[in-house]
Parts: structure tokens; C-alpha cells; sequence
């Protein structure tokens, strides 16, 4: 198995899976509606194997939730759209969101190889978002894998296995990031499955890893370490580490 955190990863995963979906199309009968999605020509173009779609064209096909068949749509897209995410040319996209529209593919059930390759795409991209420092953020990113997999264990695995500064770094932002959404005990992006998991378990990690990989950083410590208080004696202390203008209404 490829290891993630090998700088040639990304570009052996994004080889393969250009590979494994080369040729793939839409289903011939796919039907999409032209006042809200697109035009005749434009889903006749995801019909037809490996032409480069216009990046808008790429985002409506990936937003879109009522594709009769979203696995073949997924599966014509899914190596431009990869090569995106490889380039970081990911910024018009809503990251957690789009997790979730390949989510909708079930590509979990898709035959072995084709499951592999997405997977293994996903891992070394994760890997990529911890470690490179022109990368989309990593706690965004984070989110997206979360819910294209529909879990957050196996990419809080790669990550404790991440020496490298500026995964600490990315860590560092996400808790700063999301950390009064946490405390407020509250996912910090949109989901539709799981969500007491997800949090449940991403606190877990925190709380298990943050305070060694955060050690200097004493108000990111502060929040990571209230995240193991319940009730009211989470928010009544005098070193509260947000300041009013943090909360929202």
C-alpha cells in the first residue's frame, strides 16, 4: 500500500485513478433539467469519455443532487476533479460540501479496484493538506474527507501518524478554527449522517492528541483541555480563552 505521506503520493494516486476511470461516461439515458442545470450540449458532453469539461460546467455536475445515475456521473468527472484538488484549484468549491457530493456516488460499494483508487486518492490529497504549505486548509479538507467517507477515525489516524510541523501547524488552525463551535458542542461544518459521531469522535482525538502536539500554545491547550468538562463548568472560569466578540448570534 502506497503511504500517504510520501511526497510522490498524490501524483502516484492521482495516476491511478486517472487510469482506473479513463473512459468512464454518464449513463446514455442521464437526463438533467436546462432552466437550472445546464444546456443539451453540456450533458452530451459528460457522455462522452475523458474531453475536459469547462470547470463551471465541473462544479453544476458535482452540486447537483438528482442525477439519475450519480455513480456513473461520478465516475466520468472524478479524474478532472481530482486533478483540481492535486492543483488546489479547489477555492469556488464549499469544501465539506463537495465531500458530500461524492459521497453520493457510494463509491464504497463500487468494485474493488475503483473503490481503492478513490480512497487512496483521498488519503495521499489528506496527506498532501497536512503537509504542504500551498494547500487548501487543512481543517476544510479535513471536512471534506470526512464526508465523502462518511467517517472521521481513518483520517485522525493519518494524521497522528504525521511528524512533520506543519501538520502540528494545521492542527494549531483548526482548533483555533473550530474551537468555540466544539465547545458549543456542535459539529463545525453541515452534515446530514452521523453527526454525534463525527463530533464524539473528533473530540476523542483531540482530546487524546491535541495537548502534546499543541504543547507552547497555551490558549489552543485551554480550549482542547475544557472539551473534557461538562456543564456549565466549561464556560465559568476567568481564563475563558475567547473574547465576547467570539460568540455568535
Amino acid at each position: 500500500m502506497t503511504d500517504p505521506s510520501d511526497p510522490s503520493a498524490l501524483d502516484e494516486a492521482l495516476d491511478r485513478l486517472t487510469s482506473t476511470f479513463r473512459g468512464m461516461t454518464a449513463d446514455a439515458d442521464e437526463v438533467q433539467c436546462e432552466c437550472h442545470w445546464g444546456s443539451e450540449g453540456e450533458l452530451a458532453s459528460l457522455k462522452v469519455p475523458d474531453v475536459e469539461l469547462d470547470p463551471d460546467l465541473l462544479s453544476r455536475t458535482m452540486w447537483a443532487p438528482d442525477w439519475d445515475d450519480q455513480a456513473s456521473v461520478l465516475r466520468r468527472v472524478l479524474p478532472q476533479l481530482a486533478a483540481a484538488m492535486a492543483d488546489g484549484c479547489v477555492d469556488d468549491y464549499d469544501l465539506p460540501q463537495l465531500g458530500d457530493s461524492i459521497a453520493r456516488g457510494n463509491w464504497q460499494l463500487w468494485p474493488a479496484d475503483q473503490a481503492a483508487a478513490v480512497r487512496t486518492f483521498l488519503e495521499a490529497w489528506w496527506a498532501h493538506c497536512l503537509t504542504s504549505a500551498v494547500a487548501p486548509p487543512a481543517h476544510e479538507a479535513f471536512a471534506l474527507c470526512t464526508e465523502a467517507a462518511g467517517r472521521v477515525n481513518p483520517w485522525l489516524a493519518i494524521w497522528e501518524t504525521l511528524d512533520h510541523p506543519l501538520a502540528t501547524q494545521r492542527l494549531a488552525e483548526l482548533v483555533d478554527e473550530w474551537g468555540l463551535t466544539l465547545l458549543s458542542d456542535d459539529l463545525p461544518w453541515p452534515t446530514i449522517d452521523r453527526k454525534e459521531e463525527k463530533l464524539r469522535d473528533l473530540t476523542t482525538w483531540l482530546l487524546a492528541h491535541g495537548p502534546r502536539r499543541l504543547a507552547g500554545h497555551d490558549r489552543l491547550l485551554n480550549i482542547v483541555s475544557r472539551l473534557a468538562i461538562a456543564g456549565p463548568a466549561r464556560w465559568a472560569d476567568p481564563d475563558w480563552p475567547f473574547p465576547a466578540s467570539g460568540w455568535k448570534t
